[in-house]
């Protein structure tokens, strides 16, 4: 016997709220997991910046150095020389103020690695410093450049100077300028290596490592990127999925078959027939209206 129609009309219509209820449910979980991603990945490390940004300074010279971060309270600038290691900006070296540190006359000894520490003990990226007593010095970038940013070089002299500078990347001659700086447009990953100025009857610098940081792809951007993304789908394992697929359909599929197949084989009023058969009164019916006009009605009052 086929169910009823109001049956498979209120089973297909429970197998599609189950649908509906579960996307909804997995946009939710999805939405759920993907902020909680947000809020449980640590910010990032301070980054350390420096003014001015060089690998290479002269003696004498000024140096500030900043922990860069959102909330950046409790974060401290480090160095390691060749004399103290993990010492703290404060009255050995430096000028403290909040996550800065500055330095007035810096001295060779002020050479070293520099970095940004908490007070949970989260680092930032080091970087090298060299305080050199020397006739010319390279003032180049001390932390990446980003790929197709511009890159600076000033070849220094302790003394003033008119006589034009030759830069060399890798030991080979790029140019020589006769304001002693140079500027490389819309750097890329070739631009990397060990780079150094001559300045001539001055005398060479030491060489420095410039190093080009590659752009991320767009589609790597639209997903590391919070505000404008949507939340990272949420992946199962393939037998779970495979399950659930299941559940929801086998119900959808079952209603929408037993609905097609009731209103198949419902009857309709085009198919119906009606025959009409004259008999005559057969010896039992005569019988029975007999004994319906003998019956007698009595009333008791």
């Amino acid at each position: 016997m086929w169910p009823s129609p109001t049956f498979c009309f209120l089973l297909h219509h429970i197998a599609a709220s189950c649908l509906l209820q579960i996307r909804m449910e997995g946009t939710s979980v999805q939405m759920l997991l993907g902020v909680s991603s947000l809020l449980m990945v640590s910010t990032d490390s301070a980054r350390l910046t420096l003014s001015p940004s060089s690998s290479q300074m002269m003696e004498g010279d000024e140096l500030s150095l900043s922990c860069e971060e959102d909330g950046s309270a409790g974060w401290t600038v480090r160095r390691n020389t060749t004399k103290n290691t993990r010492t703290e900006c404060g009255p050995a070296w430096g000028r403290p103020a909040g996550p800065s540190c500055y330095i007035i006359y810096l001295l060779p000894f002020d050479s070293g690695v520099y970095w940004c520490e908490s007070r949970e003990g989260q680092t930032s990226s080091s970087v090298s410093i060299r305080v050199l007593d020397r006739a010319v010095i390279l003032q180049s970038p001390v932390l990446p450049v980003m790929e197709g940013h511009d890159v600076r070089l000033l070849c220094r002299t302790k003394s003033p100077s008119n006589r034009p500078a030759d830069f060399y990347r890798n030991d080979v001659l790029i140019g020589s300028e006769p304001e002693g700086h140079m500027t490389l447009r819309h750097v890329n990953k070739s631009a990397e290596g060990l780079y150094k100025c001559v300045v001539r009857g001055q005398g060479e610098s030491e060489s420095s490592w410039v190093s080009v940081t590659e752009k991320l792809a767009p589609s790597v951007l639209s997903v590391t990127n919070p505000a404008f993304s949507a939340p990272p789908p949420v992946s199962a394992p393939l037998v779970v999925r495979l399950l659930c697929h299941l559940v929801v359909f086998c119900p959808y599929f079952i209603s929408t078959v037993i609905m097609v197949s009731v209103y198949r084989h419902r009857p309709t009023a085009s198919h119906q027939h009606v025959s009409m058969v004259m008999t005559t009164p057969t010896q039992a019916d005569q019988i029975l209206d007999e004994d319906y006009n003998d019956v007698t009605t009595e009333y008791h009052f």
